[in-house]
């Protein structure tokens, strides 16, 4: 399954170099996968509930195009792999015209919150990157 988010750069995104400054991409990274996780029916609750935290271990990211102040972009969000206990989701920011921006993958890991240590990722997770082989 692939997620969508909408946002526009506001001004306070903006660096000295009147473009949106490189930490701001991971937020707008961040956002994409809280979208994702939320129409994947995975909210933070569900996975406190089974005792499970995902940790963001590497992020890998291409900064391609600059975005500026009042650009409208799209922010997307799909599984790529999934191991034991981590997974790598790849993402994409897009502008108006659908080029790429920026892209990424990243790679979490589920821990378990008492132990913190890691744990099998979850059928509840797992089963959206089974669907994403089968297409």
């Amino acid at each position: 399954m692939k997620s969508s988010l909408s946002i526009i750069v506001r001004s306070t995104e903006i660096d000295v170099n009147g473009h949106v400054n490189n930490a701001k991409y991971l937020e707008y990274f961040e956002w994409g996968r809280e979208e994702w996780y939320e129409q994947c029916g995975l909210p933070y609750e569900t996975f406190e509930k089974m005792d499970i935290q995902t940790v963001t271990v590497n992020i890998n990211v291409n900064y391609r195009r600059e975005c500026r102040q009042g650009d409208k972009l799209t922010v997307t969000c799909q599984p790529e792999k999934i191991g034991r206990s981590s997974y790598v989701l790849k993402q994409e920011i897009q502008g108006e015209r659908g080029e790429v921006r920026a892209d990424a993958f990243v790679t979490s890991v589920t821990m378990d919150r008492l132990t913190r240590k890691s744990r099998e990722v979850p059928n509840e997770l797992r089963k959206f990157f089974e669907q994403e082989k089968q297409q």
